[in-house]
């Protein structure tokens, strides 16, 4: 939906204005100093539905996920090379849901030089890689902005577990942080390896990485007795529909439950869901019933909430679209 005024004309200009609108409300994000990164237009949220444009940079990287943004594809490109300083746009429109749309994938240079291969994303003082054209999504995980400062607080002298750690930003920012130990699991190789490249990018040893599946690795841990200070628990999505949120809840128990075993006391577990069909009241409830279940002789294991992640500010939700609040996450802490 472009539009609810229903005499409004979405036309070019309609369609360009609405791009740089949405660019304008992240100046001061991308002024303040802390990054030079920022999700420029969130779909619906930003009222141009079926495009993602996050920017790294000189450089914007973009998703078009529906036939009515791919039918404006020419005009969103133009607007969003015409911004400020940008001298990049390219395109990654190689999510699944573009099947699903019935449009077949399409990567490559839409404006300007081609990215740069040491792209990079500074943020709070830290620099990460950026993987343009083979990395997940757009190549970093912007959304993990706000939690990422938050990690750090507990840092400093815990030994880390990151499950899911992707290019290890979080690994990064633990290690810089003063953490004792630093773990990450993943199951793609070729993540683990930016994880070392972002390690040196930031003067730190990225700890040990495990390349495996991380069911699997973490039954290995328990089976092992491993105790670790903090744990980060963040997952790609597992429900795209509510149809699949009985499959996913059921996941993510069991991924809670084993982290809930592995967490020494007085330990911090940050846990969160991608799933925007699952509720932060949905998924409170299950990381409880994991809880319950990861105790011995049937007592629980106590776990308090003392935070609650969200997207941040550069992923806005709309009243009148809630659906846009995809990411959620709970800090717990046991006795």
């Amino acid at each position: 939906m472009w539009t609810f005024d229903p005499t409004e004309q979405v036309t070019a200009g309609f369609v360009a204005t609405r791009v740089t609108a949405a660019a304008e409300r992240r100046s001061a994000l991308l002024s303040s100093g802390h990054t030079d990164s920022a999700r420029l237009v969130f779909s619906e949220a930003d009222g141009v539905p079926g495009l993602i444009a996050d920017r790294y940079g000189d450089t914007i990287v973009c998703q078009l996920t529906t036939v009515g943004a791919d039918a404006w594809r020419e005009v969103l490109a133009d607007a969003l090379f015409a911004l400020p300083g940008v001298e990049c746009v390219y395109e990654r429109s190689d999510a699944d849901v573009r099947e699903r749309e019935g449009l077949q994938a399409r990567v490559g240079l839409m404006r300007g030089r081609a990215p740069s291969p040491d792209l990079v994303a500074n943020e709070g003082g830290f620099r990460f890689a950026v993987e343009v054209e083979g990395g997940h999504k757009t190549g970093f995980y912007l959304d993990q902005r706000d939690a990422r400062a938050a990690m750090a607080q507990w840092a400093p002298g815990r030994s880390v577990l990151n499950v899911f750690s992707y290019t290890g930003a979080f690994s990064v920012i633990a290690a810089r942080s003063g953490a004792s130990a630093v773990t990450s699991i993943d199951s793609s190789g070729p993540a683990l390896a930016v994880a070392v490249r972002n390690g040196e990018l930031n003067g730190v040893d990225v700890g040990e990485l495990i390349e495996g599946d991380a069911f699997t690795t973490l039954r290995g841990l328990r089976d092992r007795a491993k105790q670790y200070d903090l744990i980060l628990l963040d997952p790609p999505k597992l429900a795209n529909t509510e149809q699949q949120l009985d499959k996913a809840s059921r996941a993510y128990k069991d991924l809670n439950l084993l982290a809930a075993k592995l967490l020494a006391p007085g330990g911090v577990l940050m846990t969160w869901s991608c799933s925007g069909a699952m509720s932060m009241d949905l998924f409170q409830k299950v990381v409880a019933g994991a809880a319950l279940d990861a105790g011995r002789n049937g007592a629980g294991r106590e776990l308090r909430i003392i935070g609650r992640l969200h997207q941040p500010s550069d992923h806005p939700v709309p009243l009148s679209f809630p659906e846009a609040e995809y990411l959620k996450g709970l800090i717990l802490q046991a006795p």
